[in-house]
């Protein structure tokens, strides 16, 4: 009796070329196989990428396999699934985990950084453009549905071939349970890494564990926050010694400490500050300096800032919220409490509502849209530093009030990508911006230097001098007696330019032309000059608004919430 004739293209298509099906089939099963593996023993960090740790036992997949060998078809199915689905959220987080590593220096918070994504994505817009960012978005969103259906697949695959071979599997799942028990009781490496590896389940224990220390420090933040040193301070006892003068907070962004002691950027920045200090001491102001550890590093300019300016750790957004909804004193409402000062924001990075200006205290504030700017963007930065410093004369620093000023200053081309970076001009050519429409199209563009290692380095190290060298002009052509200047990094920059083992310091520097503001912090222990020495003093930034409230004459009196 005749054989009866395949039914299917794909059946026809094993008849004919039985070999090649065979191995296209464990090819693919390889495949699955693989994924899985990988999957389990990924990295979440950039560091950590290296052979031997993809060369461990996944106990995992032991104990994966044990239950699918286990399972009858429809349950063994379900699981296969479920297990596969739930991989690919977990890969799907690990990316994120190593994204956020990389620009970040820590984890995704699965509780608190969704918010995030939004920004990352406005970032690409104003880095990339309009085709850039949907471009990566679309990319996005095709691995999010990808990755889980692929890693479903993978597991279904393997759990039929399993089920086909049940006494082969059974064995070899054996033979590796009983190397993977060996492996870890004589702590067995490769490359420095353990062989029997847990990698998984410790991942999934730590984020459980993140969870839970998020959910908690939510509470409790929220009572540090109503207690305050300087709470019930009335503001005819607040910074009496600085009455009278014209006070400049000032953060230049990713002014980390290796722009200073980063052998690629180090040599120009470091003769920049050099040469800046001694333009200073020519026009009679003199400067002291030291080390702040930021509350974020890498990106989240906003926790820096808010970290400074509140005495609070704000290392995560839920904070940042907290604090910024209530009333907790920061240094610059504290100038708004004494009534003696007019407080206002320029904030070129801000381009949307700001509801934050009132709890800093800043009787108004000019966002991008209220400098009068009429040039191209940088990359993500709005405007060149001298541009905004240039406005900042021209809106209030140069015309007649009848208080001192007290200013927050926010410079924003120190911002990654790093290309391209402003050039400094003639003042009178600053006009309303329009000028840099040749600058900015004679730069480099982003994609030749961001992912170049060197590159990168070089072209942060000169976006720092270019924002100090902006700030520093400013205030030697228009400071005068009253001026005093605090200027600072709010964080590090990225790892790829800090380095995979960076601290989270940054520089802070006090200026000012009477030599009574600095003789009032002569027991900080700073250094002379605006550039830090190796062992000046290092707080947390967090400790500045205690201190320097103090060092000029306000009284403490606290309010417990």
């Amino acid at each position: 009796m005749a054989q009866a004739a395949p039914r299917t293209r794909r059946a026809r298509l094993r008849a004919r070329h039985p070999v090649a099906a065979r191995v296209l089939s464990w090819a693919v099963t390889l495949l699955a196989g693989a994924l899985v593996v990988v999957a389990l023993l990924l990295p979440n960090k950039p560091a950590d990428f290296r052979p031997s740790e993809f060369a461990r036992i996944p106990v995992e997949a032991l104990l994966g396999a044990a239950v699918l060998i286990a399972l009858p078809r429809r349950p063994r199915l379900f699981a296969a699934v479920l297990g596969g689905l739930s991989l690919g959220v977990l890969t799907l987080l690990n990316l994120l985990d190593i994204g956020f590593n990389e620009f970040l220096g820590r984890g995704f918070n699965v509780v608190l950084d969704w918010s995030l994504l939004g920004d990352a994505q406005s970032y690409l817009k104003d880095s990339a453009g309009e085709a850039g960012a949907l471009g990566a978005t679309v990319a996005v969103v095709v691995l999010v549905l990808a990755v889980p259906a692929v890693m479903a697949w993978a597991v279904v695959r393997l759990g039929n071939l399993m089920a086909r071979h049940t006494a082969i599997t059974t064995r070899a799942t054996l033979v590796l349970s009983t190397v993977w028990m060996t492996c870890a009781s004589l702590s067995l490496q490769v490359g420095g890494v353990p062989i029997a590896s847990e990698h998984t389940a410790a991942v999934v224990r730590d984020r459980a564990a993140r969870v839970k220390a998020t959910i908690r420090d939510e509470r409790g933040f929220a009572r540090e926050a109503k207690a305050d040193t300087f709470g019930n301070t009335p503001g005819s006892e607040l910074v009496p010694d600085l009455r009278g003068k014209d006070i400049m907070f000032t953060f230049i962004e990713s002014y980390g400490r290796s722009a200073v002691e980063d052998p690629i950027m180090s040599p120009g920045v470091d003769a920049t500050l050099d040469a800046k200090t001694k333009e200073l001491a020519k026009a009679g102001f003199h400067a002291k300096s030291g080390w702040l550890t930021s509350a974020t590093y890498g990106g989240s300019s906003w926790l820096g800032h808010s970290t400074f300016l509140s005495g609070l750790w704000i290392d995560n957004q839920n904070r940042y919220r907290t604090v910024t909804a209530g009333d907790h004193l920061t240094l610059t409402s504290a100038f708004k409490k004494t009534g003696d000062w007019r407080t206002v924001g320029i904030m070129p990075g801000v381009q949307k509502g700001w509801p934050e200006a009132k709890f800093y205290g800043l009787d108004h504030l000019y966002d991008a849209h209220h400098l009068g700017y009429q040039g191209p963007k940088f990359s993500w930065s709005t405007m060149p530093d001298q541009y905004t410093l240039a406005a900042f004369q021209r809106l209030e620093h140069g015309r007649k009030h009848d208080k001192p000023l007290m200013s927050e200053i926010i410079l924003t081309s120190s911002h990654q990508p790093w290309a391209p970076i402003p050039k400094t001009i003639p003042e009178d050519q600053v006009g309303d911006g329009s000028v840099y429409d040749a600058v900015e199209k004679a730069g480099k563009k982003p994609a030749d230097v961001f992912y170049n290692s060197t590159k990168v380095k070089q072209e942060y190290g000169k976006s720092i001098q270019y924002s100090v060298t902006s700030l520093i002009d400013y205030v030697v052509k228009y400071g005068n007696k009253n001026t005093v200047l605090v200027f600072l990094g709010d964080h590090q920059p990225m790892a790829r330019v800090s380095g995979d083992k960076a601290s989270r310091d940054v520089p802070v520097a006090i200026v000012a032309h009477d030599p009574k503001v600095l003789d009032k912090i002569t027991d900080w222990g700073y250094s002379d000059g605006l550039r830090p020495a190796h062992d000046a003093p290092v707080w947390k930034m967090s400790s500045f608004r205690d201190r320097f409230l103090t060092a000029y004459g306000s009284t403490p009196r606290p309010s417990k919430g």
